[in-house]
């Protein structure tokens, strides 16, 4: 049987030490009063509810799934409802939620820590309130005066859950293909009718109502993506009172059989005339869901991270137990019959794959999560644009970099297992089967990769990426004088300038053929990412040297981890670089029909 302990050392590391947390909300007067102290508990309990509480249920989700009746409705897993209206009475859903709505008020850095924890703990049953946040924020800055006032303390309190219903079966990612009308009524609201499909947590039994954003055409919408709006539609009607009324004509017309998160119900969602309300601007519905879907996209990372964090922990227990061969530098544990699989180099390789990857994910996440309340809440306006900027560059990274990153580790975990990890009770497989549609869904790794290199970098001829490339400019400066710092900041500082040549060499290429995009973009992405983890990494080194006196294990690992880092992953870039500057001739010149 599998086992979660929240990494709370690490965690309070990434937010105290790294981060300076504390300092940071000082500029930020919604989060003075949110001390250390106040950080620690929180991040304590939410640790507890998901080992406690969510954890337990994670392989009974995957053995059950939900089950759909006949009349369309869908019921979760044993245990879901009871877990689900735990977490309701803890407060959980209102963490960083607005006030004005019922909310707590306290930073998104928190909230990314707890769903950091709850993916580990239970990826299938954290989608159900991950979506609902996510409603509340769409709604939140796009909803109109009435709509706020009908969902948001609903969705607050977790009363509510909501959704997102963009995919059709003939559409995914080319959203401009989407067929779903919307008819306006007399009293001012929208009949909606067409069908969804893999919409997660698009029906279940754990609260009374679900608001569903679905996005559908007017009809005198424009071809395209530019005649897209945005509908807030409920699973049951709502009365002007906000009591829960009869049902909407939306129902689950099946449930997708899938390789994993089975506690999930992803649903094929039916809309035939279903009551809904306009959503922001006619025809301007993805501007609107765009708060959603970057949501769900830094989100997906937190599934990932989740996965990579609770596959490493396993994955040592198992490692310090399982017997098999002697050392081959001689027996390590002589009185046993054989030793621990843990004194061979490839099984560390693997384990140090899996911790470098949770480390360094875990500062990125809670590094970009700090930028959006400074994004949200710093008083200075420039400020504000300038975060939200680097959080537009940074946000596919986070989707891409940690999903891939993720389904590396959970294999990694498996391997590690041996034959134990392809039997189920273990546990390893289900992560393994979990990871893999993190790279899919939210927009594929393809797409991120293309949003970073196509929109983000060359979109604005590299500014958001020179401003954060200058960040990491001015830490090597610093600290290149240091000579106990020389063996992070040397790769830190070739990979920085290679990232800059790489940048450059593409742009010019995309500039005579916009094929060069598509063809570089998967690696340029992932060549960024180990930029990124490079930086924090070198930061992370910094603090752990600086502990050295004290002896601590936990710093002596820091450092151990970091310099397994830019020995063994690092060096990836060097052919990642090189597919990239391959450019797409060797990927176009075959005609279609040669396949």
């Amino acid at each position: 049987m599998p086992q979660y302990n929240p990494p709370l050392r690490d965690i309070q590391f990434v937010i105290h030490e790294l981060l300076d947390a504390s300092k940071e909300f000082s500029n930020l007067p919604a989060y003075q009063d949110v001390d250390k102290d106040t950080m620690n508990q929180i991040i304590e309990e939410a640790g507890k509810f998901a080992s406690e509480i969510a954890f337990p249920l994670n392989q009974i989700g995957d053995k059950e799934g939900c089950t759909r009746k006949d009349d369309g409705s869908v019921t979760t897993p044993t245990g879901f409802k009871q877990a689900y209206e735990q977490y309701v009475a803890g407060g959980w859903p209102a963490l960083s939620c607005d006030p004005e709505y019922g909310g707590q008020g306290l930073p998104q850095l928190l909230n990314t820590v707890l769903y950091e924890t709850l993916n580990s703990a239970n990826q299938s049953w954290t989608m159900y309130p991950g979506l609902s946040h996510g409603a509340y924020e769409c709604l939140h800055a796009h909803g109109t005066d009435e709509q706020k006032k009908t969902y948001l303390e609903k969705l607050v309190s977790g009363q509510w859950t909501g959704t997102m219903c963009l995919t059709e079966p003939h559409c995914g990612t080319d959203l401009g293909l989407l067929k779903t009308k919307a008819e306006p009524q007399a009293d001012g609201t929208y009949a909606i009718t067409g069908t969804k499909i893999f919409i997660s947590s698009g029906d279940h039994d754990l609260a009374e109502n679900i608001v569903h954003l679905v996005l559908a055409r007017l009809p005198d919408s424009p071809i395209g993506s530019k005649g897209i709006s945005l509908f807030a539609v409920p699973k049951f009607q709502i009365g002007s009172d906000g009591s829960v009324g009869k049902s909407n004509a939306v129902s689950c017309g099946s449930l997708e059989h899938k390789m994993g998160i089975h506690g999930n119900a992803t649903c094929v969602m039916n809309f035939d005339g279903a009551i809904g309300t306009l959503v922001g601007e006619p025809h301007k519905g993805l501007n609107a869901m765009f708060v959603m879907m970057n949501a769900a996209r830094l989100g997906v990372g937190m599934q990932s991270l989740g996965l990579t964090e609770v596959a490493y922990q396993n994955s040592v227990v198992y490692a310090k137990e399982r017997l098999q061969m002697r050392s081959l530098t001689g027996a390590k544990a002589p009185e046993k019959a054989a030793d621990p699989i843990i004194v061979h180099p490839d099984v560390r390789r693997m384990l140090l794959t899996q911790r470098a990857y949770a480390e360094a994910g875990r500062a990125f996440s809670y590094w970009v999560a700090l930028m959006i309340d400074t994004e949200l809440s710093h008083p200075d306006e420039s400020a504000r644009k300038e975060t939200g900027e680097m959080v537009a560059l940074l946000t596919p990274i986070i989707k891409a970099f940690l999903t891939d990153n993720a389904f590396e580790a959970t294999n990694e975990g498996m391997q590690v297992f041996g034959g134990h990890g392809y039997i189920a009770e273990w546990g390893m497989e289900q992560y393994v089967r979990d990871a893999r549609i993190n790279m899919i869904y939210e927009g594929t790794n393809t797409i991120q990769s293309l949003d970073l290199l196509g929109r983000k970098v060359l979109g604005d001829m590299g500014k958001k990426l020179t401003k954060f490339g200058k960040i990491i400019e001015k830490f090597i400066e610093d600290e290149g004088v240091r000579k106990e710092m020389q063996e992070f900041i040397d790769p830190l500082s070739d990979i920085a300038v290679k990232v800059e040549k790489l940048t450059k060499e593409i742009g010019m290429k995309a500039m005579m053929n916009h094929e060069e995009v598509g063809a570089a973009a998967v690696p340029y992405l992932r060549v960024v990412g180990h930029l990124i983890y490079s930086y924090l990494f070198a930061r992370m080194a910094k603090i752990a040297l600086a502990n050295k006196s004290s002896n601590d294990p936990f710093y002596q690992a820091k450092l151990a981890t970091a310099r397994f880092y830019f020995d063994k992953l690092l060096p990836e870039t060097a052919m990642l670089i090189r597919q990239a500057r391959a450019g797409s001739k060797s990927l176009m010149a075959m005609p279609a029909d040669f396949f």
